[in-house]
C-alpha cells in the first residue's frame, strides 16, 4: 500500500476521502444527512421534543385558564394582545431547559461513546461536522418549537375567549411571540451544542448551560452593585425571554432587536469556542 493511499489530506476544497480509495467524496450534503440520522436515532431526541411539546401545551392551558378565571371587567385591545403573547410564549421559559439539554447531548454523547472518532475519520477537517450539527439541530428545534408555540396559542385562545380576551395570530406582536419563541428555543439548542463541544461531557455541559441560563441571572440580581444590574439585560436568558415579553421589567432593558443581537452574540461565541477547540484537541 503506498504512502499516498494512507494520506488523509484532502486534495480539493471539497470534503474528499483519501486518495487511492474507492470511497465517494464526502460532501457537506452527506454530512447533513448523517447528522439528521444521528439526531433521529437518539432516544433523547424523541423524549426531549415530546416533553417540550407537552410542557408547552400544558403550561399554556394552565396559564390561560388561570388568567380567564381572574379577569374582572373589560380589557383594552392592547392588554388582550399582551395576555395572548404571554400565554403563547410563557412555556418557552421552561422549554429552553429541554432544548439546552438536547443541544449538549447531541455532541457530548458522541464524545462519551467514542463515536466522534469515526465521525472525524470520515471528515478529518472536523469543522463541517460542527456546522452540519448546528444546522440540523437548529432546523429541527425551530420546527418543534413552532409546533409548541402555535399549539400553545391555539389551546389558550378558546380558554381566554370566555373572558372576552382574544388576538389574531396574524397580529404582529402575537407573531413575534410565536415565531420568536421557536427561534429562541432553536438558538438555545445551538448555544448548548457549542458548550457541549467545549466541555465534551454530557453532565458538565448540561451543568454549564443551565448555570448560564438559570443561576447566573439570579446571582447577578442579588449583587448590590450597578455593574451587576447593568449586566443583567445582556445575559442570554434575560435577553431571549425579554424579547418575547416574558421578562420585560428589567431596569435598563433593551429593545427587541437589541435583545436578539445579544442572543446571537452568545450563540456565536459558543460556536466559535467550540470550533477552535474541536480543531486543536484530539478526539
Amino acid at each position: 500500500m503506498s504512502t499516498e493511499t494512507l494520506n488523509p489530506a484532502f486534495d480539493t476544497p471539497e470534503l474528499r476521502m483519501p486518495r487511492g480509495t474507492n470511497a465517494r467524496p464526502v460532501r457537506f450534503s452527506g454530512i447533513l444527512r448523517s447528522e439528521v440520522i444521528k439526531l433521529r436515532s437518539l432516544r433523547s431526541t424523541v423524549w426531549s421534543y415530546a416533553v417540550l411539546i407537552l410542557i408547552s401545551f400544558g403550561l399554556a392551558a394552565l396559564m390561560a385558564a388561570t388568567i380567564a378565571s381572574n379577569v374582572e371587567g373589560a380589557i383594552p385591545a392592547e392588554g388582550q394582545t399582551a395576555i395572548v403573547m404571554q400565554v403563547s410564549s410563557f412555556p418557552v421559559a421552561l422549554g429552553q431547559l429541554v432544548a439546552a439539554v438536547l443541544g449538549v447531548l447531541f455532541i457530548a454523547g458522541e464524545y462519551g461513546t467514542g463515536m466522534v472518532r469515526s465521525t472525524f475519520a470520515a471528515v478529518p477537517r472536523r469543522l463541517p461536522v460542527l456546522w452540519a450539527k448546528s444546522i440540523v439541530l437548529f432546523a429541527a428545534t425551530f420546527l418543534v418549537g413552532l409546533v409548541s408555540t402555535v399549539g400553545a396559542y391555539l389551546i389558550g385562545i378558546p380558554l381566554l375567549a370566555g373572558s372576552d380576551i382574544s388576538a389574531p395570530l396574524t397580529d404582529p406582536d402575537v407573531l413575534r411571540a410565536v415565531i420568536g419563541g421557536a427561534l429562541y428555543l432553536a438558538l438555545i439548542a445551538v448555544f448548548a451544542l457549542g458548550v457541549g463541544t467545549v466541555v465534551r461531557s454530557s453532565a458538565g455541559g448540561i451543568a454549564v448551560v443551565l448555570g448560564i441560563i438559570l443561576i447566573l441571572p439570579t446571582v447577578l440580581q442579588l449583587i448590590p452593585a450597578d455593574w451587576a444590574a447593568n449586566t443583567v439585560p445582556y445575559l442570554l436568558s434575560e435577553a431571549g425571554l425579554g424579547g418575547l415579553g416574558i421578562e420585560s421589567d428589567i431596569p435598563g432593558g433593551l429593545v427587541p432587536w437589541q435583545q436578539l443581537l445579544v442572543v446571537f452574540g452568545w450563540v456565536g461565541a459558543s460556536l466559535a469556542a467550540g470550533a477552535i477547540l474541536m480543531k486543536r484537541r484530539d478526539a
